[in-house]
């Protein structure tokens, strides 16, 4: 698969060295990110996806990231995909750090790093997934901050892998159903699908929130949960087939769950609906 990297103003090679060995986003991982779909060369959802990067900019004490220069980079980097391989459809990742810093976790402030890159990949029309061993922390000072601080969802996902799985999907301290490691949930139940709410320490993903916003356009039966309606063990029904899943993310766009901890699950008949809308709108507003 063809990788393009752009790092501080220039396209550098996968092996090559692009940033300081002592970058607050590579001693402590400083810093944020956001991934995109890339539709024929363009980056879908741009705009959305650089006000979350500000957002958890500022949710970090970052600075806000010089949204130019990131266009900059976003633009030097497709063009450089589009030139070598034509078409070019795959994802593509915007990181920020806090730049050259400390070896502890003290912070300096100054330059900020930009890096941009983008790589070729299909997204699989489903998934199998497992329930996580771990909760996620709704109330961490980090809850809902797209950061590069990752090293929690490394780990589960592993776990996920070994046991045959693309993802694994975690509930909060509480024991609510909360999200994936890169995705967002939602629970397709009694003729609806719905997602939590966003307290219970989830990300605003941007699919999830395009996926709330087209369903209430379309007349699709999409909402978020009330408080209390979708405790973790509600991925127990899925296993009798009671209710089914979707993952929303911008590595899945809309994909239906149909494997859970070595259970088949089918696909219901709102999540088929809604991955088509989805695959449909995401091309014909590529920058909603």
């Amino acid at each position: 698969m063809s990788l393009v990297i752009w790092a501080e103003g220039r396209l550098v090679g996968a092996g090559e060295a692009a940033m300081s060995a002592v970058d607050h986003g590579i001693t402590v991982g400083d810093g944020v990110f956001e991934t995109c779909t890339v539709l024929d060369g363009r980056a879908f959802a741009l705009t959305r996806h650089l006000a979350r990067l500000a957002r958890s900019a500022a949710g970090l004490g970052l600075e806000a990231p010089d949204e130019q220069k990131v266009r900059d980079g976003v633009a030097a980097v497709l063009q450089e995909a589009v030139r070598s391989g034509g078409a070019f459809d795959g994802r593509l990742r915007i990181t920020v750090t806090a730049g050259v810093g400390p070896l502890g976790s003290h912070r300096v402030e100054g330059a900020q790093t930009v890096v941009v890159a983008a790589q070729e990949s299909v997204m699989a029309p489903e998934s199998r997934s497992v329930r996580s061993p771990w909760p996620r922390n709704e109330r961490s000072a980090i809850a809902g901050l797209k950061t590069t601080s990752y090293a929690e969802n490394v780990v589960a996902l592993a776990h996920a892998k070994a046991q045959g799985a693309d993802e694994t999907i975690l509930p909060n301290t509480v024991g609510d159903l909360c999200e994936g490691t890169g995705s967002n949930v939602f629970v397709e139940r009694d003729g609806e699908l719905v997602t939590p709410l966003l307290d219970s320490g989830a990300l605003a993903g941007i699919t999830r929130q395009l996926l709330l916003e087209w369903g209430a356009e379309t007349g699709l039966p999409v909402r978020e949960a009330r408080v209390g309606e979708l405790p973790f063990a509600v991925l127990d029904e899925a296993d009798s087939g009671d209710v089914q899943l979707v993952l929303t993310s911008s590595g899945r766009n809309v994909q239906p769950v149909t494997w859970l901890d070595g259970t088949e699950v089918a696909v219901g008949e709102v999540s088929a609906e809604a991955r088509v809308l989805f695959e449909k709108l995401c091309r014909e507003r590529i920058d909603p």
